[in-house]
């Protein structure tokens, strides 16, 4: 079996619409996919039917932006989990919110001195998404500002520059309690990705890890070989699952469908643990 266990569509940054996504993922060779839209999971029913018409199985889950108590970004994915869990719902929705008005002071800052208007920006956000920077980055490659959302994030958008705006985001180990409380399966994303900014260290993971944490994305094109090397010794040494995924955004990003895979028994250990929802067959 062939199984990616992160993919996004243009529910949250990705290009694709769910159904699109698993008609890729099907054309990838593909047994199984993960929907893992950022803080949103309106994408589900689209994507449960389009499994079914393509023979792919889809594990419906989220991407929960979180951030710890020195500001270092986290971002944890969740498992079929209840999508209608009040706790849960409610975070995600404080995030959507925040998100949102961020990413107007953002696109404030940037229009002192680039060609951008709000408007540019939300004509790149599908109805309902949740909006973010790569909808702004997107808009900046469309005024012709950066070549693509590489150069975006590498530059302008990067946490460093003077446009950078904070938004509120839970507590990863909070999130991961919210997640259990569910019936999810938390699985923390590329944690050792130093190339997006600071990553945390032992105490976080311990905090998660006493939350209820149930794995470590390792394999992943942005976790460096050496923190992969420590990602599974921790694993080992916590009973944790080591998940591999692409990580997949349509033309948003690079990352192809299958470039890292999990394996069939963390998969089957995912769907044994998950109460929340089911694997659409």
């Amino acid at each position: 079996m062939r199984i990616d266990l992160h993919a996004h569509s243009n529910v949250s940054d990705g290009t694709q619409a769910p159904a699109e996504v698993i008609a890729s993922a099907a054309g990838a060779g593909l047994d199984v996919i993960a929907l893992t839209d950022h803080d949103s999971t309106d994408g589900w029913a689209e994507a449960s039917a389009a499994a079914r018409e393509h023979g792919v199985a889809l594990v419906p889950g989220m991407e929960i932006s979180c951030r710890t108590r020195e500001g270092i970004s986290v971002h944890l994915l969740s498992y079929l989990h209840d999508p209608a869990h009040p706790g849960l719902l409610e975070e995600i929705t404080k995030a959507k919110d925040a998100r949102f008005t961020r990413a107007e002071r953002m696109v404030s800052l940037l229009a002192e001195d680039y060609p951008l208007t709000w408007d540019d920006v939300i004509h790149h956000v599908a109805p309902g998404a949740t909006l973010g920077r790569p909808h702004i980055a997107d808009a900046l490659v469309a005024a012709g500002v950066v070549e693509d959302r590489s150069e975006a994030f590498e530059s302008i958008l990067t946490s460093h520059s003077r446009y950078w705006v904070q938004h509120y985001a839970p507590d990863p180990a909070y999130a991961v309690e919210l997640v259990r409380d569910a019936g999810g399966v938390p699985v923390f994303a590329h944690p050792v990705a130093s190339s997006r900014g600071r990553i945390v260290g032992d105490r976080t993971y311990g905090e998660m890890i006493d939350a209820g944490l149930a794995g470590l994305e390792i394999d992943h094109r942005d976790n460096p070989e050496e923190g992969r090397a420590f990602l599974r010794r921790l694993a080992a040494r916590h009973g944790l699952l080591v998940t591999g995924s692409s990580d997949y955004h349509g033309t948003g990003k690079p990352n192809l469908l299958g470039e890292n895979l999990t394996a069939p028994e963390v998969f089957a250990r995912i769907e044994e643990l998950g109460t929340g929802s089911s694997v659409v067959r």
